[in-house]
């Protein structure tokens, strides 16, 4: 009597992700008798009733109401739970209430979920050049578990550990970390590393960007000259230089001893970035060139980034002046003739010496 009746479902599977709205068509043509149409979820004994015209169901509804022919429904807020097989089933009235009269073929639903923030894990302290820092980038609640992630430093691939994915099989979502050694060196001041995921869910890949000059420390070279060079003539100016250079970050704390004591002296430049990111200051110290200075030694402290100091030391040489001779006469002999005895004074021994007698007019 009812043989032209038919219920009409796509034969799917049906692909939605996690969230958002799943609309399920069924559409019935023919005579049919009389009774509703409901939807199920699974098939036998263990189906699930996932809308009749009777229940109170708050995440369906149907699209076209009081329609006899269209009885398609929207499932809002989709969840992970939500998928399987659902079948739109016309029943009639029997003895014993509502019997099953036909359903559709059924539609597989897939649900997908989105992977959640990308996370990175950062060094808990800076590294320097030739360390290796791990990384780690993380995402959790995806489905299904096939997920690709790709390292790259300035945009160059580089490889890394397989990625971890857990738990191994399930019905549930998924979590992945990845982890990468990162060699660093001075060059990578300005070097970014990125890590980049790609799932069926995401329109485009998640990325996560680190500056490594974050996880950088490039002690300073430390270096004092003097200007003069060599060894000076007492009380003459001499400016001991430190230099410091190669250094990142550009923080550093200066101190100048003299004999290991702390000077209250120098005068330092601010710090300048190089080329390569790095920085360099100069930090300078004026002495006047005392006898009792000679010998003396400069030394320039550097402390960089709360670390062991770095010094550099000069020494200070004192010379006695250059002298012109100073000749001194005294006169011996009797009335008739002098003599001069002349001392010239040695700048070296300070005494003098007696060279010569020379006749001298009376």
């Amino acid at each position: 009597m009812y043989q032209d009746f038919k219920l009409q479902q796509p034969q799917g599977p049906v692909v939605v992700t996690m969230g958002e709205m799943l609309t399920l068509n069924c559409t019935a043509s023919g005579l049919g008798p009389i009774g509703p149409v409901k939807w199920v979820k699974g098939w036998g004994s263990s189906n699930q009733t996932i809308y009749d015209q009777k229940g109170s169901f708050p995440r369906v509804m149907r699209v076209v109401n009081e329609s006899s022919t269209d009885f398609a429904i929207r499932i809002r807020d989709v969840r992970l739970e939500d998928a399987g097989t659902y079948y739109c089933v016309k029943l009639h009235r029997g003895i014993f209430g509502d019997e099953v009269f036909k359903s559709g073929g059924g539609t597989e639903v897939l649900v997908h979920a989105r992977p959640s923030k990308l996370a990175m894990s950062e060094p808990s302290r800076r590294a320097v050049p030739e360390q290796s820092v791990p990384f780690t980038c993380t995402v959790e609640g995806f489905f299904p578990r096939d997920i690709q992630v790709k390292w790259l430093k300035n945009s160059t691939p580089v490889r890394a550990e397989p990625p971890h994915i857990t738990p191994e099989l399930s019905n549930s979502s998924y979590n992945m970390s990845s982890t990468i050694q990162v060699k660093l060196s001075k060059d990578d001041v300005r070097s970014e590393l990125t890590c980049e995921v790609q799932h069926t869910t995401l329109a485009a890949p998640l990325t996560r960007t680190y500056a490594l000059g974050q996880a950088l420390r490039v002690p300073p070279s430390v270096s004092v000259v003097a200007a003069p060079s060599g060894a000076v003539e007492v009380n003459k100016t001499v400016n001991f230089t430190c230099r410091v250079q190669g250094f990142y970050p550009g923080a550093v704390s200066i101190t100048w001893l003299e004999n290991g004591t702390e000077m209250n002296a120098g005068s330092t430049t601010q710090p300048t970035e190089t080329s390569r990111g790095l920085f360099e200051l100069n930090s300078t110290v004026t002495v006047q060139a005392g006898e009792e200075k000679n010998g003396s030694k400069f030394t320039c402290r550097v402390v960089h980034e709360d670390q062991e100091p770095i010094a550099s030391t000069g020494t200070l040489w004192v010379t006695a002046p250059t002298q012109e001779e100073n000749n001194s006469y005294s006169f011996i002999g009797d009335s008739s003739h002098h003599y001069c005895l002349r001392l010239l004074s040695s700048p070296s021994s300070r005494e003098g010496l007696a060279l010569g007698l020379e006749a001298a007019a009376p």
